[in-house]
């Protein structure tokens, strides 16, 4: 009898956890990711990673393409540029066409995304890298730390495609 029981009480126990793992996948499944669309209508076929855009910069000054990329942040104030990692830690300026649209101005961190523009390079004087400084919610002593001008890329945008 007790082992009667005791096989009774694992099937039920192993029905139980069975059960769980089905819901919990099947709640995963339905989970599927949002796409929000910004700026022109564009779609992510075509895209080239950041690795590829740095590698093709190399040799040019000017680069119209679209890019999968990964958002560190938005502009804090309007959402009217983001910051997107690059390969080794760098990052690249995302500024939209015609300041004619805007992305959010929180919760983008670590978001994937593809935009469609163009990438170049761009000399950036103090006050403007104070300015986004300023922008991103720096403090006071960091944005004062800014004391040279910065040549890097950057991206103007026509369209962003965000993955939430």
């Amino acid at each position: 009898m007790n082992k009667i029981l005791l096989f009774a009480a694992t099937a039920a126990l192993t029905f139980a956890c069975n059960t769980a793992t089905t819901e919990v996948n099947a709640q995963d499944k339905t989970q599927e990711a949002t796409v929000k669309s910004y700026g022109d209508a564009i779609t992510p076929e075509g895209a080239i990673s950041t690795a590829e855009l740095v590698k093709v910069m190399g040799e040019k000054e000017e680069f119209t393409t679209k890019v999968d990329c990964e958002i560190m942040t938005s502009c804090a104030m309007k959402g009217c540029w983001m910051d997107v990692k690059l390969p080794d830690g760098d990052v690249m300026k995302v500024r939209f066409k015609d300041y004619g649209f805007f992305v959010p101005t929180k919760g983008l961190e670590g978001k994937k995304a593809v935009m469609q523009g163009t990438a170049s390079r761009e000399v950036l004087d103090v006050a403007t890298l104070r300015h986004y400084a300023e922008d991103a919610g720096k403090s006071k002593e960091e944005i004062e730390k800014i004391t040279e001008p910065e040549t890097n890329l950057m991206f103007l945008a026509d369209g962003v495609l965000i993955t939430y």
